[in-house]
């Protein structure tokens, strides 16, 4: 699951849980909201380690030694 994913699912249980007030005969879309706002939060963080982990953090160093004869 990488970012874009993870913010729509943050977006789409945000707006089920707070903005919707209609009520369906055995779903409850406040519990579905909150249960995709978690999912989204917890799949933004992996992505953001993963993503933190795979950036080289000194770059490639090259050491040029000069020698004299």
């Amino acid at each position: 699951m990488g970012i874009g994913v993870s913010v729509f699912l943050l977006a789409v249980g945000a707006i089920l849980a707070f903005a919707i007030d209609v009520t369906a005969e055995g779903v409850n879309l406040n519990t579905i909201g909150i249960i995709l706002m978690i999912v989204g939060a917890i799949g933004l963080l992996v992505s953001l380690v993963f993503a933190s982990s795979l950036t080289s953090r000194g770059g490639d160093r090259t050491v040029v030694r000069e020698e004299r004869y």
